[in-house]
């Protein structure tokens, strides 16, 4: 996997590049996809983009969305919806890292079977979410799940 990040600034000024300001970073992934990043305005930002760690917070957060849908799709659960809302702390002093994340997922569907999404939900953190899994090593990460019956009406 690969990926490169480029300072952008504030404008991609091609006749005086001198004149780039700011903390925007633009990173093109592997896959081809362009993700911007930027800064607070109290941290030399302009605040037109997501913060890094925003991110890597969104990017564990659907990482392990991801495996719930999938793993509920192939245990032939009808999955309608899956939201999760990521709660983070971080420490008050440099380096600002992350010291907890609490995941609350909420699934919708159809017949769920609430033991087959709780199983779901912990496999994806015990066993396929490589951004969770990493995480864990150095934050505590708790998560909780609703489940929420939809009516085919």
């Amino acid at each position: 996997m690969q990926c490169t990040v480029t300072w952008a600034g504030l404008s991609s000024n091609t006749e005086n590049p001198q004149l780039n300001s700011g903390m925007r970073f633009d990173a093109k992934t592997g896959s081809g996809h362009i993700v911007s990043m930027d800064g607070a305005i109290e941290g030399g930002g302009n605040n037109v983009a997501a913060r890094p760690l925003e991110l890597l917070l969104a990017g564990t957060g659907g990482c392990s969305a991801y495996d719930v849908v999938l793993i509920l799709k192939r245990s032939r659960q009808q999955v309608t919806g899956c939201t999760v809302q990521l709660s983070a702390e971080r420490a008050l002093t440099d380096p600002k890292v992350f010291t907890t994340i609490h995941f609350e997922f909420t699934v919708t569907g159809m017949g769920l079977n609430p033991a087959t999404v709780e199983r779901a939900v912990a496999l994806s953190h015990e066993k396929y979410c490589s951004a969770s899994i990493m995480l864990a090593h150095s934050v505590a990460i708790t998560y909780s799940v609703k489940v929420l019956e939809i009516s085919n009406k």
